[in-house]
């Protein structure tokens, strides 16, 4: 049973939100949270092991949120979702670079949502993969401002100094928002051995899940948001 927190500002958009989740025989929603911080309090209190989380709420908000549950060592298997009404938001960004697993615009249709909390509780993939990697992209070309190019991290580039030739050309196809699966029909291995890679990357980078690596893969600058390697 996957245990799901609300966390939403608008009690109506938690409502049908709730009635939504109930109704699947293998979710259930735990608690609903007006803003972040009692969403956070939710979480510890119940053992939650999905957010779907507003990232615009009133006190505590989204951003401040997922970070806390992020660097909580009592919650390192709770995955957040970061909930938007644009598809483009400057703070889906800062959300992945704390913690979020990915992100979900509120538009979307009940199918997806459920299929993204399904796949944020297994930690498998990213939710909408090209798109939060175009978003990712968008937003490290632009920095403050500065063009495409500066993007570039040198802290974290040099994190990437751990990771064996395979284990960076594995990052670059997570990046591109492959699946395993794909990503072993490329290099020609078993779909295990590209899981044993990914695992081995995260722990290296201190990566969360598959978004957290994206993000670390455009910082320090082993993919461009042009697509050139």
């Amino acid at each position: 049973m996957i245990r799901v927190v609300l966390a939403d500002d608008q009690a109506l958009l938690r409502s049908a939100f709730r009635v939504l989740v109930d109704s699947e025989a293998d979710m259930e929603v735990v608690g609903e949270a007006a803003d972040g911080r009692e969403a956070v309090a939710l979480v510890r209190e119940r053992g939650a092991d999905v957010v779907l989380m507003d990232i615009r709420m009133p006190g505590t908000d989204g951003l401040a949120a997922t970070r806390m549950i992020s660097t909580d060592p009592e919650l390192t298997d709770v995955k957040v979702v970061i909930l938007t009404t644009f598809e483009v938001d400057e703070y889906v960004v800062g959300a992945l670079r704390a913690g979020a697993s990915g992100f979900l615009g509120k538009g979307a249709e009940p199918g997806e949502l459920l299929a993204a909390i399904r796949t944020a509780a297994k930690g498998e993939a990213l939710l909408s993969p090209a798109a939060t990697k175009g978003l990712i992209a968008r937003f490290l070309a632009q920095g403050d401002g500065a063009g495409a190019g500066s993007d570039r991290d040198p802290a974290a580039s040099d994190r990437l100094a751990a990771l064996t030739a395979r284990e960076r050309e594995v990052l670059t196809r997570v990046a591109a928002g492959l699946s395993n699966d794909e990503i072993a029909q490329r290099l020609d291995v078993s779909p295990l051995t590209i899981k044993t890679h990914v695992n081995r990357t995260m722990a290296k980078l201190g990566a969360r899940d598959r978004a957290q690596l994206v993000v670390a893969a455009y910082e320090s600058g082993l993919v461009r948001p042009s697509g050139r390697e």
